[in-house]
């Protein structure tokens, strides 16, 4: 058991969890986070507070940003913003096809040898920048590297809003993208859709992963487009829902739709529609013939 608070370095980005040691920052406060780069600017989005977790493995808050740090984290931001316009201008004159994402820049710390740049792209495929990078060093007056990034990872840098309404998986929460199948949409009933089933990066939705199992184990599931027995009457199961262990079906007597509990539906050993002839009333069985 231990104290944690949660700090974005931009608005609505990513939550990062460290220990405030003997700090007590609140919600707004400017902190310091320690980075492979030194320390770094951050608002306090979580204020601390006691959880249950242990929290030993947690980084350390390296203290509350002053004024000094404050100014430099506005040059920061200044070149971060210069950088990204230069590089575009760049990339159009050179007649590129890549689209700049993100800009990071690294200032002069006095022992690390210089500034840097990294300029995070996006491209249809694999590009020959050398010309850009040597361009960009003359104009950024500092060392510049290129890195492309998958569209998964462009979403998950730029942000954004998803269908559902909330902040990208990817930008918020999501450390790890785990593999997402179209056999995962089709065992949840969805529309095979590209527009309903993508999301903003223009691959499969994560979300898709987080019911997944809840599909994948429900094989007590009548199937889509098989007749039951409900208490309102005979009726062909429409689609199913197995986090609320619900089935919607279509009434065969009126063609109402109602969503039944999984446990008032029964499946009839035979449907009507799919009785030999030989079971028909009146029919002749093999023996009569």
């Amino acid at each position: 058991m231990g104290m944690l608070c949660a700090v974005s370095f931009q608005r609505y980005g990513r939550l990062y969890y460290l220990d405030p040691g003997e700090l007590r920052p609140q919600v707004g406060d400017k902190v310091l986070v320690p980075t492979d780069d030194g320390p770094e600017v951050a608002e306090c989005v979580w204020a601390a507070q006691w959880v249950t977790e242990d929290t030993d493995g947690f980084p350390k808050l390296a203290g509350l940003a002053q004024d000094e740090d404050l100014r430099r984290d506005e040059d920061l931001r200044r070149r971060k913003a210069a950088a990204k316009v230069a590089a575009k201008r760049l990339i159009r004159e050179h007649g590129l096809p890549m689209k700049v994402v993100a800009v990071d820049h690294v200032l002069s710390r006095g022992d690390d040898g210089g500034e840097r740049s990294t300029i995070y792209f996006t491209a249809p495929h694999r590009v020959d920048f050398r010309s850009l990078v040597r361009d960009l060093g003359a104009t950024l007056h500092c060392r510049v590297e290129l890195r492309q990034l998958s569209a998964r990872d462009s979403a998950r840098v730029q942000g954004g809003i998803g269908s559902c309404g909330r902040d990208l998986c990817c930008a918020t929460f999501l450390n790890d993208f785990e593999p997402v199948t179209i056999r995962m949409a089709k065992e949840q009933d969805l529309p095979l859709n590209p527009l309903r089933i993508s999301g903003a990066c223009g691959r499969l939705m994560c979300c898709l992963k987080y019911e997944h199992p809840l599909y994948a184990s429900s094989g007590t599931y009548p199937a889509s487009g098989q007749r039951v027995e409900t208490p309102s009457g005979l009726g062909k199961v429409v689609s199913r829902h197995p986090p609320s262990e619900t089935v919607t079906v279509r009434q065969l007597s009126d063609g109402s739709v109602n969503r039944c509990s999984l446990a008032d539906v029964c499946r009839p050993r035979i449907a009507y529609d799919e009785r030999p002839p030989s079971a028909e009333p009146g029919g002749l069985s093999p023996q009569g013939e």
